[in-house]
């Protein structure tokens, strides 16, 4: 099965599993998905050889074959209950292995405010004004994939001017099952001029129980932001360390909007997570925090794009990866300044932890200016633990394990400080006190 990393559309075995055969009611989605279907195979599939590729090693993940998920297993409230937040209790829609679960979702929300699943919504204009207009397939292979599937999503509407206080929390739930499926989950965030919202999108597995189950998540995200509007956007993966998980996220931003993002990965036997953004008018402002903590024998690849086109746009971006055991973490960062988007002002960090001798951190900050008027800045670092603040740390009492962790915690903590949500962010400082426990 390793040759069907030369192409896609030439191993319809592979592919029998994962691309749909039934049709919709509705002409509009089929004549969507069959374009998406037919562009599948014909587009080539990722691999090594491709340059915006070349750390990311998919051929494990099609060694497997992947069943399509047909049906929602039996959860409750209860079993999904260490993922629940009690901030979002009225504001939650929940997907089990791609599928609506209405039993445990509950959004009773403000007027002008919608969030809710694409089957509710299919004749819903809005929906299809905006579906895979910014997450467009002509170029990507897995973007085509999650195209030709859609049916099922999760949509957020926020209406002109509506303020919505509550935090928004799209819960991806992926279970263990005696044969690995293949989910495709999809997002669409439409927030109209002057709204604001705060919306977390998660991908969780149950169990937590050993053997970790083995699947493939492969989820597409679009975010129209329209004039002064703002979207803060947290995205969790924290899947099966067996599981196979890709991402794609397209944004669109008006005159004067603002997006900030906390995209946070702890999970995946091997992850990929795509972020473009797009300033399409004068004034947008965006902040993008990322941070990715894997050991063992997981990988981790994040690439983003910061596309200004327009003048007087700001954009700042911190992104960190912590790396143990075997693990290979890798950052791609990208921005563009085009030749009208005078009086940008931009900066990207990436800063990484290696914290051992047979892990990897490959980081490629990119900065490509057109125009003459900017204040631009990117940099990289990667590092170990200081030797000179281990020491100083020992000297006050601490062992070398407690010393070690703290530093880690350090590390970590100043991107999940930023996450908007109070028990998120509790949560998340608990994972990763656990995590270090693991790896030390």
């Amino acid at each position: 099965m390793s040759a069907v990393m030369q192409s896609i559309a030439n191993h319809d075995a592979y592919l029998a599993g994962l691309l749909p055969t039934p049709t919709t009611p509705y002409e509009w989605l089929n004549t969507l998905r069959t374009g998406a279907a037919q562009r599948v195979r014909t587009l080539p599939f990722p691999t090594t050889r491709n340059e915006e590729w070349r750390f990311s090693d998919f051929s494990l993940m099609c060694k497997t074959v992947f069943a399509p998920a047909i049906a929602t297993p039996a959860l409750t409230l209860t079993e999904i209950a260490p993922f629940l937040l009690p901030e979002a209790a009225n504001s939650r829609v929940v997907f089990v292995n791609g599928i609506y679960a209405a039993h445990l979702s509950s959004a009773v929300l403000p007027a002008g405010v919608v969030a809710t699943h694409f089957s509710a919504m299919l004749t819903n204009e809005t929906l299809r004004a905006q579906l895979a207009r910014h997450a467009t397939f002509q170029h990507e292979a897995f973007v085509a994939l999650n195209t030709s599937h859609l049916q099922e999503g999760a949509l957020i509407v926020l209406s002109k001017n509506t303020a919505c206080a509550t935090p928004l929390h799209l819960l991806f739930i992926s279970t263990a099952s005696t044969t690995p499926v293949a989910s495709h989950p999809r997002c669409l965030v439409v927030a109209e001029s002057g709204s604001a919202c705060t919306f977390i999108e998660d991908y969780v597995c149950l169990p937590t129980a050993t053997p970790s189950p083995t699947y493939f998540t492969n989820a597409v995200t679009e975010i129209v932001i329209a004039d002064d509007a703002t979207v803060r956007h947290t995205r969790l993966q924290r899947e099966s360390v067996a599981a196979f998980h890709v991402g794609y996220a397209a944004v669109h931003l008006g005159r004067n909007s603002c997006y900030s993002s906390n995209s946070i990965t702890f999970g995946a036997r091997l992850s990929r997570h795509n972020l473009h953004i797009t300033q399409s008018a004068e004034g947008a402002n965006c902040t993008l925090n990322g941070l990715a903590l894997i050991s063992g024998r997981q990988m981790a690849d994040t690439h983003t794009v910061m596309d200004h086109t327009q003048p007087n746009g700001n954009s700042a971006q911190l992104h960190k990866c912590i790396a143990d055991g075997g693990a290979h973490a890798i950052f791609n960062g990208k921005i563009f300044v085009r030749k009208d988007a005078q009086h940008t002002n931009s900066t990207q960090s990436s800063r990484n932890l290696l914290l051992s001798n047979k892990g990897r951190i490959d980081t490629k900050p990119q900065l490509e200016i057109f125009a003459d008027d900017v204040k631009c800045a990117h940099g990289a670092t990667v590092s170990q633990l200081e030797t000179e603040e281990m020491f100083y740390l020992n000297s006050r009492g601490l062992n070398a394990n407690t010393a070690r962790n703290l530093l880690i915690y350090a590390f970590a903590e100043e991107i999940i400080d930023k996450v908007p949500v109070a028990s998120l962010k509790q949560h998340l400082s608990h994972t990763v006190s656990s995590q270090m426990g693991e790896i030390v």
